[in-house]
């Protein structure tokens, strides 16, 4: 039976299969599921055996692998995010490997639960859906990411290692491409850049191995928190850089500010007990221009990102430059 303590109510609340729903309504109904707790590598989901529950990870981290472990992660779960959804509903074997990256509790919900759940809550269905729909979605998209790609392309070349996402070289390439379609389609960009406030600091009270763990986490909750469209890469550090195509000033600091409340709402834990104080960024949205270069841009998200660093931090700023 699942007992609904703060900190399993705080990451349910914050999945995208309870989002607008009270947990009051269906609390009878999450009486069926179950809290799992996994070392670190213990495997949650097998290809080669088949999945009958849906899992919310509670804290802690889970890597997704397509191709074995030997190739980078796809994905990186952290707490409030999904797995096992589609395998549970089409019946089929899992198509992903799940690892736990470290000591990590889940929610599991069983086929005959999720569909309960369906049954007593349109938004519970409604979610569901949006959440496959998703899946979908990036599945085509890395479909034609992947098919666009010349044989010779060294994936591992343009992939940050630790946090999945692409790195500088990526980047370099790809922001200005998208650059020139929002130029030659006369529509607005911006560009952010996020950084990850005292994490010096941080790193040095608890230590590095802990410091790479917020960087995952929060690596992945600003990947989840864009649109399909948006790109995303760590640009070095702890700072990362984010492309907002077709996308107008006002629309960047709405989407910024929301990256920035998403990860404000984290919470890391290192060795079971929680971490004395959130983790928090600061963001710095540039508007493209008229004659504006990568370089240009990307220096003017700089000089927004330290005036917010100047203004107390865990705010954002947009560029004042005409």
């Amino acid at each position: 039976m699942l007992k609904l303590t703060p900190t399993v109510c705080k990451a349910l609340e914050g999945s995208a299969l309870f989002r607008n729903v009270g947990l009051e309504s269906i609390e009878h109904r999450l009486e069926a599921c179950n809290l799992l707790s996994l070392t670190a590598g213990q495997v949650l989901i097998d290809p080669q055996q088949s999945n009958d529950h849906l899992y919310i990870v509670i804290d802690g981290q889970l890597r997704v692998y397509l191709g074995g472990q030997d190739l980078p992660a796809q994905a990186i779960l952290a707490p409030g995010d999904c797995a096992g959804e589609l395998s549970l509903i089409d019946g089929q074997p899992p198509s992903a490997l799940v690892i736990a990256a470290e000591p990590t509790d889940v929610v599991a919900i069983s086929h005959n639960a999720l569909w309960s759940l369906v049954d007593c809550s349109h938004a519970i269905a409604r979610n569901l859906l949006a959440i496959l729909a998703g899946r979908l979605r990036r599945n085509d998209l890395a479909l034609v990411a992947t098919q666009s790609q010349s044989l010779e392309f060294d994936q591992a070349s343009t992939v940050d290692g630790l946090t999945g996402l692409h790195n500088r070289r990526w980047l370099a390439d790809a922001f200005p491409r998208a650059m020139e379609r929002c130029i030659r389609d006369g529509v607005p960009l911006c560009v952010v850049k996020v950084d990850i406030d005292r994490f010096k600091a941080f790193n040095e009270r608890y230590g590095h191995l802990v410091g790479d763990t917020v960087l995952r986490g929060i690596s992945s909750r600003i990947a989840t928190s864009l649109r399909t469209q948006d790109l995303i890469a760590r640009s070095g550090g702890e700072q990362f850089a984010i492309l907002l195509p077709r996308t107008n000033t006002l629309d960047g600091l709405e989407i910024a500010q929301r990256i920035r409340a998403a990860v404000e709402q984290i919470r890391f834990s290192r060795g079971g007990n929680a971490i004395a104080e959130n983790v928090t960024i600061s963001c710095g949205v540039a508007p493209l221009r008229l004659g504006d270069t990568l370089d240009s841009l990307i220096a003017a998200a700089d000089k927004a990102l330290a005036r917010a660093k100047a203004a107390g931090r865990n705010r954002v700023e947009v560029s004042a430059e005409e």
